[in-house]
């Protein structure tokens, strides 16, 4: 091949004086190889380096004679390399077509000579392009379906590339635990390769998640793991990030010392970096703090500043932010029509937002069958001439059609010989679902006397137990009072325990009765339209006096949503919950309540900090019949039924409860309610 010889040499001049020995090598190699594989697996190394260099121009004049060369000699792997490399090149050059186009032609030849690695390579790139340009299925089925290989050959730089893409895949559809999961792959991975910097992003990146989830605790841990290991020098931009970022969350637990310290040095950071992101961050979340301490009208500056910055970047998550502060303002200040106007804003854009938010594909994604999919097109290429040759042929056309004609007659003919038979099985199934569903009425009956049972057997127990107890003791009290076998002062010192046993036997009638009114099914919801949000400010001002008492730390993060449900059901399943995180929250712990609308649903979280509950025990808190309860942290009574009764009362209204806890770290209990009547 003369044309790549003449090529060759023109370049050695030129790269006689370049910096890049390993450049300059390979195209004296190039120059005195016989034109056979050997020279075009040179010319792939050197496009290789020229590529790495970002010398496009010269890379793409080599891709085209080493393409030529390659077809000239049959050399599948040639072009299987040559139009990967001309793909890359089109990739970075945003030339989406081309790249594609490439991209699978280059696929094809490794499908040809079962080229594993190569098939692998090829459809991460392919993966991450349409990744790139919000083609996020197509994207996550080539990219899932090239981890597999490169997990399975431990190809470390490959993995850290693909686990990473389809991290911030997962959180562009806000898929949060699979996001999670793929950036500690990644960081693991980054690990083993000391991949510093891809180390520090992939924590700040797991630090960032757990603060959308809402573990707080966890993002702190996280954030100061990252500002541990980064450099003042080189990494000035990521920590006017993250000095903001973890001042906001230490704000969350009204740790104001030490938010003050990150926000400030934060603030004073970003300035001097100029980084108008990371200065609306941090003013955001100092106006914040000052609101809590009271100081509005520093608070209002800071606001102000960060609310036109907000829009000079264009930043609609911190701009949604400044107007829920803005709210808090003026609201504080008494400037209620300025406050209203706030949230109308603030509303316009968390509803623009969502919509933005929504996950673009269906959450369960299969990795792409690369072998199917890439070799049929490539049988279809080889086998075209083939086809139109014997459609043509008289002969081969007319016994076609009498071979048709001979398997219509024979399937006719086997068609009614079966039909009698199908016709006695259809017989013989009827009758036996007819058995089955005698059997399956039968075992409900029952199913459900075994139930009836057990409730009364429940009830009898607690009522003879608990509920005589607390009775006892109270009439135990007041005898000695009557007969005067105690004094009057003596009296008042048992006054709080004479209080809590009465306490404990309200609750236990108020949970025994509602409680058995389910169970015997004689409890019908009456549903309504209502914004839980007046639920939750009137059960939060029940357990005012506990909360002051244990110093637990309450939290509402609710916002103004509607249900439908019976209003009375829900203010029994709240009020038991919230008494539940008093009960088992320590001196000090944090109570948060919150909810939000997920695909057209309430979803209500009430999280405590408090000692949680262990994995054996989880499965028995909504089960009466496991009889399962403990006291609290102040040793406060149950019966167990708390959470039956929650249960019982959500199923009534078409919703689901669920708890995710961990021991000694704290409880998530989860609500998912209807927001409209459902269409029958």
């Amino acid at each position: 091949m003369k044309q790549l010889l003449i090529l060759a040499f023109l370049f050695v001049p030129i790269f006689v004086f370049s910096q890049n020995e390993k450049i300059d090598s390979l195209t004296v190699q190039i120059a005195y190889q016989n034109q056979d594989s050997t020279k075009v697996d040179t010319a792939l190394m050197l496009i290789n380096e020229l590529y790495k260099a970002n010398d496009y121009k010269k890379a793409i004049l080599f891709v085209n004679q080493t393409t030529k060369l390659s077809k000239e000699l049959n050399y599948t792997k040639g072009l299987a390399g040559s139009n990967y490399y001309k793909a890359l090149i089109y990739a970075n050059q945003n030339d989406y077509y081309n790249a594609i186009d490439n991209y699978n032609k280059s696929r094809n030849y490794y499908l040809q000579i079962s080229d594993t690695l190569g098939v692998a390579k090829v459809s991460n790139s392919i993966g991450l392009i349409e990744i790139k340009r919000g083609n996020y299925t197509k994207g996550l089925k080539n990219s899932l379906s090239a981890i597999a290989i490169f997990e399975k050959r431990n190809l470390k730089s490959e993995l850290s590339t693909a686990y990473n893409s389809l991290a911030e895949v997962y959180f562009k559809t806000n898929q949060i635990d699979k996001a999670i999961d793929f950036n500690f792959k990644a960081l693991e991975i980054r690990k083993q390769i000391d991949d510093r910097n891809g180390v520090k992003l992939s924590t700040k990146n797991i630090a960032d998640l757990y603060s959308v989830r809402k573990e707080h605790r966890k993002a702190i841990e996280y954030y100061e793991n990252v500002l541990d290991i980064l450099n003042p020098e080189t990494d000035q931009d990521l920590r006017g990030e993250i000095l903001p970022k973890l001042g906001s969350e230490y704000l969350r637990f009204n740790a104001f010392d030490k938010a003050s310290d990150y926000l400030v040095e934060g603030l004073k950071y970003n300035r001097k970096q100029d980084n108008e992101e990371g200065i609306l961050r941090a003013l955001n979340a100092i106006g914040k703090l000052n609101l809590k301490k009271k100081k509005v009208k520093l608070a209002e500056l800071q606001l102000n500043e960060a609310y036109d910055i907000a829009l000079k970047i264009d930043n609609k998550t911190e701009l949604l932010e400044n107007y829920k502060l803005h709210i808090t303002l003026d609201s504080t200040r008494g400037f209620f029509e300025n406050a209203f106007f706030w949230q109308n804003k603030y509303y316009d854009l968390k509803a623009s937002l969502s919509v933005i938010n929504e996950p673009k594909f269906k959450t369960e994604t299969e990795p792409l069958d690369l072998y199917n999919t890439g070799s049929s097109s490539i049988i279809a290429e080889t086998n075209n001439s083939t086809k139109t040759s014997w459609l043509t042929n008289p002969i081969t056309l007319y016994s076609l059609i009498a071979a048709l004609l001979a398997l219509t007659i024979l399937l006719v003919f086997i068609y009614l010989k079966g039909l009698k038979h199908r016709t006695t099985i259809t017989q013989q199934r009827e009758k036996i679902e007819q058995e089955r569903i005698r059997n399956e009425a039968i075992l409900e009956q029952t199913h459900h006397l075994e139930e009836v049972n057990q409730v009364k057997d429940k009830l009898f127990s607690i009522v003879s137990h608990d509920l005589k107890d607390s009775i006892s003791s109270i009439k135990a009290f007041l005898d000695l009072l009557k007969e005067d076998s105690i004094s009057r002062e003596e009296f008042n010192e048992l006054l709080p325990e004479l209080s809590e046993n009465a306490n404990n036997a309200s609750s236990l009638l108020f949970n025994l009765l509602n409680w058995s009114k389910s169970q015997m099914q004689n409890l019908e919801p009456n549903p309504e339209l209502f914004n839980i949000q007046d639920v939750f400010r009137t059960k939060m001002a029940l357990v005012e006096q506990k909360i002051e008492d244990k110093r637990i730390v309450l939290i509402d993060e609710s916002i103004r949503d509607f249900v439908y449900a019976d209003k009375s059901m829900l203010e029994i399943v709240i009020q038991n919950l919230i008494t539940n995180a008093v009960k088992f929250s320590r001196i000090g712990d944090v109570i948060t309540i919150s909810n939000q609308d997920i695909n057209g649903k309430a979803l209500i979280c009430i999280e405590d900090t408090g000692v949680g509950v262990s994995r054996n025990n989880i499965d028995k808190l909504f089960n009466a019949n496991d009889n399962f309860t403990t006291v609290g942290t102040k040793n406060e009574k149950g019966t167990g039924l708390g959470l039956t009764i929650a249960k019982d009362l959500v199923e009534l209204n078409n919703g689901k409860i669920w708890v995710e806890s961990t021991q000694n770290i704290g409880s998530k209990f989860f609500i998912e309610l209807p927001k409209a009547a459902s269409k029958a």
